[in-house]
Parts: C-alpha cells; sequence; structure tokens
C-alpha cells in the first residue's frame, strides 16, 4: 500500500485546491472521489469569481479579497504547468445603477474600495457600454476585482497538475493519513446526520449556456444574475437559489424564466442560441462561510465544504488554510468558519 501523509475525500474546487497547496508543502497526498473530478457543484457552467461589495467589512469579506488575489497566480501556474486553460480571466464586472440612491451608494462604495481592496482593486461608475445590462439611467458600476472561470475546465486542469505534482487521483482507496473531507453536498447530508444538526444544506441551482462571442468583455451582474463571457466563445448565465426541488440535476422552468430575465437585461443575448441547459447542488453551511477545521469528534478528520456560489473564489485561500492546519498544526481559520460555527 502507497504511503500517504494525507487522504483528500472529493475531487471538487476544494479538495483538488488543498491538495495542490499541500504537494507544494512537499506532503504526500491522494483524492478519492468515487464519482471524478469535477463530479458535483464543481462541473458547472458559470465561474463568477465576484466580490461581496466594499463595505461593511469582516473575515469572510477579508478572505476573499486574499483569495480572489491569489488566483492571479494560481491558475497561470497550473496552466503553464498542464498546458490545459482553466478559462481564468480578471476583466471586472458591471452592474447597471437604477437611480440616484444607487449611484450615491456606488459612490460611498468607490470611496470604501480604495482603502479596504489594498489599492489592488478599484470600484467606479462608469458610462453605459455596447456590451453591458440595460441601465435606466445610462451609468453603470465597473469593479476591477471581479473575474471568471470555466469551472468543468479549470477543476481538471487542476487535478492534472495535481497528478503532475506528484499526487494520486483515484476513484477508490484505502484512507491513509490524516482525512479531509471535501465532499460537497454528500458531506454535509452525512454531517448533519452525524451531528444531529443542520449544519448545511444542498441548494439546486440552474443555469444556461449561449452560443455568443464576448470573450474578454466583463462579466454582468443584473437582476440577480450572473452573465459570464467565457474565453472560448460563449456566455453562461446563472443561477437560480432552490431549497426545494424534485431533481438535483434536471432543469425545468425556472430556468426558462433565468434565461428570459437575461434576454431582457442584455439586448446582446436575444438571439443567441443556448447549447447547454445545467443543473446541480452545490453545498451551503448555516454560517454561509466555507466550513473548515476538524470534524467534531472524529480525530484526524477535515473537513472543506460549504463553497456554495462562492467556492471557486475562496478555493486559493481554503487550500493554504487547510494545509496551514493539517500540515503545520497552524489554525489560520477566519472566526465565522469553523464547523462548530454551524453547531447550535
Amino acid at each position: 500500500m502507497a504511503s500517504y501523509d494525507l487522504t483528500i475525500r472529493g475531487a471538487g474546487i476544494f479538495g483538488l485546491a488543498i491538495a495542490w497547496a499541500c504537494l507544494k508543502r512537499g506532503a504526500r497526498v491522494q483524492v478519492i472521489d468515487p464519482a471524478g473530478v469535477a463530479a458535483g457543484a464543481s462541473g458547472g457552467i458559470v465561474g463568477a469569481l465576484a466580490p461581496h461589495t466594499p463595505e461593511n467589512w469582516n473575515p469572510k469579506k477579508a478572505f476573499q479579497l486574499e483569495s480572489l488575489l491569489m488566483a492571479r497566480a494560481l491558475w497561470p501556474e497550473v496552466e503553464a504547468l498542464t498546458g490545459q486553460a482553466s478559462g481564468y480571466a480578471r476583466t471586472g464586472r458591471l452592474q447597471p445603477i437604477a437611480d440616484d440612491h444607487a449611484r450615491a451608494l456606488a459612490e460611498t462604495r468607490g470611496e470604501n474600495a480604495k482603502t479596504l481592496w489594498q489599492g489592488e482593486a478599484t470600484w467606479e461608475i462608469v458610462e453605459a457600454a455596447p456590451w453591458g445590462p440595460v441601465s435606466t439611467t445610462g451609468q453603470l458600476i465597473f469593479d476591477t476585482l471581479s473575474a471568471h472561470i470555466n469551472p468543468r475546465r479549470a477543476t481538471e486542469a487542476l487535478a492534472r497538475a495535481v497528478a503532475l505534482k506528484g499526487g494520486s487521483i483515484a476513484r477508490d482507496g484505502e484512507e491513509v493519513g490524516a482525512v479531509i473531507w471535501a465532499t460537497g453536498a454528500t458531506g454535509l447530508a452525512a454531517l448533519n446526520a452525524a451531528t444531529g444538526q443542520p449544519v448545511g444544506t444542498p441548494i439546486k441551482g440552474q443555469a444556461a449556456l449561449f452560443r455568443l462571442d464576448r470573450a474578454g468583455a466583463p462579466q454582468l451582474f443584473v437582476d440577480g444574475l450572473h452573465i459570464m463571457p467565457h474565453l472560448d466563445g460563449t456566455v453562461a448565465v446563472g443561477s437560480t437559489t432552490e431549497r426545494d426541488f424534485e431533481s438535483a440535476t434536471e432543469t425545468d422552468a425556472l430556468l426558462d424564466d433565468v434565461v428570459a430575465r437575461a434576454r431582457s437585461a442584455v439586448p446582446a443575448l436575444a438571439d443567441a442560441e443556448i447549447i447547454q441547459r445545467w443543473a446541480g447542488l452545490r453545498p451551503r453551511a448555516r454560517s454561509r462561510a466555507p466550513m473548515l477545521g476538524p470534524w467534531p469528534g472524529r480525530a484526524g478528520h477535515f473537513m472543506a465544504n460549504g463553497g456554495f456560489k462562492i467556492g471557486f473564489g475562496m478555493a486559493p485561500k481554503v487550500g493554504e488554510v487547510m494545509a496551514d492546519l493539517v500540515l503545520e498544526s497552524r489554525d489560520t481559520i477566519p472566526e465565522g468558519f469553523r464547523v462548530e460555527d454551524n453547531l447550535r
């Protein structure tokens, strides 16, 4: 039997980001996932790496900022090693300004961003552009921190990088060393059962992929929708947020509504062909922050779950924090991110 320092359960973005961080520190790592790489939410199609608003600063927003900045080095490094595209691009984000109140709020947030974003990005007001949402005021918010990624391609590229770095990725195997559970929606169900408490829940999301080439253009956020121009000549739109559903993977009339709203908000999508409809479950912790740390009552077992809609944006920092904890016994988990923070 091969010798490993740790076993990671789950070959989604959290599990692979942790594997990558640990391998770079010299650890021997195996990743096990019976369903294979990117089988769950990490196989989605939207890929928004979008920050929270620069106001009411807290540990979650600070963690996300650092992680989004780390992505600038992570994904080019993965692409250079593997020769596989991740779809990563930091092209910013546009949002419509509806009225004078929204404009005043945008101006305040712009001032906050100068300090809170540490000079690494801006939040500013710009005039409406040909690629952009309909704006009743003719003005938009543009932030330069937002980026996007192709979720499945990025996860597959990272899996390849893990393998080239010496990690093992398999569908089955015996747990050796410390065990990190990064198993998404199924892992939340197991943790709920083990603790007897609803520490997290799966949330269904539906999204659509259009054939429309706007590569290099900013992403849009309008009417609650993320509209993502990927580098491969497609535009993804999502998503729904469903607590109650009959099928986790089937699309339905709720996605039809998303498509209709997107076509109405962005004229360029009006006649674009839909080439894929996607649905899947995303894991959300009760605290709405990633859930990191020791698994309560299970010595040598750890948890990294609850990425929900921001998993890809949080993954670079999650990998480093879990490597700190498991390999070096250094607890750098922020306030509100611990498993126990989700227990009553």
